[in-house]
């Protein structure tokens, strides 16, 4: 934002000059242009600014706009454009709305400067795969291809021992790597976290090859189109679908690293996975799938949903109401809130199993209210983008609000899996 409101002032500030000595000064705009840009090099180098993808927008428009400056400046002078008030008004305003759209990404993703650091006694460490379901084929593209999975791991630098293994299913437009604060957490404690990109369903994906796959644009759109008060039926219609993806994904990972773990051939971080302890956690559309692998599997022993239905239960709808299972949740469950639905889990049809488990008297069952922030302020992109954050969640949540909300998750997080899969507290 520094740098936009720096080029608006200078450009408002030659506009006002030019309109005063009535001339376009054509020689001082080049020499602005190029200082435009050796001023952000200058920012970049010494270093004043994070560099990174975020810049390179600006860079390459201020690079341009240098290159034009020098070739004017040095090629002779031709025809001098008539000095008009009126164009060198729009000309400012061009200049400024075109420097704004190259800044937006350094607006919406500034450094990251607010930090939730581990607490653990162990250094982690990271190791991205990319795993093949050969019995799926791939839904999505329509190419006949097997369905592809790019995973990516967390866990302790000492592999001395077996740990707990600990899957991770992303929201709804999320990426593996939306709550890496909390698998950091969780490494340091001695866990192995996998975290799963939902090839199509995650934002986008990066496989080994380096090859990019983007969010696809149907599930987008039913994304956007469902709510169950205007068309519950075609809500379970696209609830059902999105789950059965998930928690295919899911199981086939679980079971791939359990396959992995029992051969002794296999990459070494697979022999340390402890598979009789065995964790799985989402966020949104994540954790509903995350809580329909804790119906599905007997080697499951613990479940975290950050703020989500429990749309596996859904059996159907009659009523214009959707049919929950009733039977009782099998597996120690942990339910996170924010302000976002916590509360109107009594009002939204998806979330009435969500409710009815808020009187539940089951000892394993747990439900917390992070109050003061939103849906997405339970993830690492509060921290990535607060402002989009702040606009998307429609809470004015502070950085230490936000720090503070993370850190209750990881802790909560910590102690509910060491009660479950350690035997601890």
């Amino acid at each position: 934002m520094t740098l936009f409101l720096t080029a608006g002032i200078v450009e408002t500030a030659f506009a006002a000059f030019c309109i005063l000595t009535k001339s376009n000064h054509e020689k001082e705009r080049n020499i602005i242009r190029i200082a435009y840009f050796i001023g952000l090099v200058l920012l970049a180098v010494l270093p004043i600014i994070d560099w990174g993808l975020r810049y390179y927008a600006l860079a390459s428009l201020l690079l341009v706009l240098a290159m034009i400056g020098a070739k004017a400046l040095i090629q002779a002078e031709g025809a001098k454009r008539e000095y008009r008030a009126v164009s060198v008004v729009l000309r400012a305003l061009g200049m400024m709305a075109l420097i704004f759209a190259v800044t937006l990404p350094v607006i919406l993703f500034p450094p990251n400067k607010a930090e939730v650091a581990a607490t653990g006694e162990h250094q982690v460490l990271t190791q991205t795969y990319t795993y093949t379901d050969e019995k799926r084929v791939e839904s999505y593209s329509g190419t006949g291809e097997k369905r592809k999975l790019n995973v990516q791991f967390w866990y302790p630098d000492k592999l001395d021992r077996k740990y707990p293994l600990i899957v991770f299913s992303h929201g709804g437009l999320g990426v593996k790597s939306s709550n890496e604060s909390l698998y950091n957490e969780l490494a340091s404690h001695g866990y192995i976290v996998c975290s799963v990109d939902h090839t199509y369903q995650s934002f986008f994906t990066t496989d080994e090859d380096g090859d990019v796959t983007w969010i696809d644009l149907g599930y987008l759109q039913e994304l956007f189109a469902e709510d169950p008060r205007l068309d519950i039926e075609q809500s379970h219609e696209y609830y059902q679908k999105w789950i059965k993806i998930r928690t295919d994904d899911i199981n086939f990972v679980v079971d791939y690293i359990i396959r992995e773990a029992e051969n002794n051939t296999s990459d070494i971080l697979y022999q340390f996975v402890d598979i009789k302890e065995i964790g799985v956690i989402g966020h949104s559309l994540g954790g509903s799938a995350a809580l329909g692998v804790g119906r599905m599997r007997d080697d499951v022993s613990a479940i975290i949903a950050l703020e989500s239905p429990f749309l596996y239960d859904i059996e159907g709808v009659k009523d214009d109401q959707f049919v929950f299972a009733d039977q009782v949740y099998p597996v120690p469950v942990l339910n996170v809130y924010s302000d976002s639905a916590w509360s109107i889990l009594g009002e939204r049809p998806q979330y009435a199993a969500n409710y009815k488990m808020l009187s539940d008297t089951d000892a394993s069952t747990f439900n917390v209210h992070i109050s003061g922030v939103g849906h997405l302020a339970l993830t690492d992109f509060a921290l990535t983008s607060p402002l989009l954050t702040r606009i998307l969640d429609r809470k004015n949540a502070t950085t230490e609000e936000t720090v503070y909300g993370l850190k209750t998750i990881n802790k909560v997080c910590l102690d509910f899996f060491n009660r479950y899969l350690k035997g601890n507290g």
